[in-house]
């Protein structure tokens, strides 16, 4: 069984957060949602108050083998300002784990150098901040240790694409059908 925390932060994309949480834990994939806010409830981007699993300053992220990075805004910001969600994705590549961002959130993967050279998607108009990557526009894709998402519209596919990755692409299938998603 894989393990995945999902670092949350005040003005979080809800359902870019939720839907990777819902279909890897459809998958069997044991998931912590991580605020690092200090504090258990976290407001997403749209005011909804979602209660967090753990405290981020408090998990050991050792056993772990993804660490994704929900978008919107301010959200995305808070994440790239936060030493520890930089330092702890730093740690996961240079370890050969995997890292996964969507929507505006694959800016902090490009802030720290981590896209150049690699295909990576996001939110229409941070480009820009995906410093030396090959901008493909697909919903999801995979460059070596790092998924990138397009935005909420893509939710599906990129939990999907981490689905396939994790736990193999039969449970990605059998996920797909489970929530009668035929695109």
């Amino acid at each position: 069984m894989s393990k995945v925390c999902v670092f949350l932060a005040d003005g979080f994309e809800e359902c870019e957060g939720l839907i990777t949480v819902d279909i890897l834990r459809r998958a069997g994939a044991e998931v912590t949602m991580a605020s690092i806010t200090g504090k258990t409830q976290v407001t997403g981007s749209h005011r909804i108050p979602i209660t967090a699993d753990a405290l981020a300053e408090t998990l050991s992220l050792d056993g772990f083998d993804l660490l994704v990075l929900p978008g919107g805004m301010p959200g995305t910001t808070h994440l790239g300002e936060s030493a520890l969600v930089t330092g702890a994705v730093q740690q996961f590549v240079r370890q050969g784990k995997r890292v996964a961002a969507i929507c505006a959130a694959p800016s902090v993967l490009g802030a720290l150098g981590l896209l150049r050279g690699k295909k990576a998607t996001c939110y229409p108009g941070f480009e820009e901040a995906l410093e030396g990557a090959e901008i493909t526009g697909a919903e999801a894709v995979t460059d070596g240790l790092i998924t990138t998402g397009q935005g909420l519209g893509a939710a599906i596919p990129f939990a999907l694409e981490l689905t396939a990755l994790l736990e193999g692409p039969q449970k990605a299938q059998k996920v797909r059908q489970g929530i009668v998603y035929q695109h």
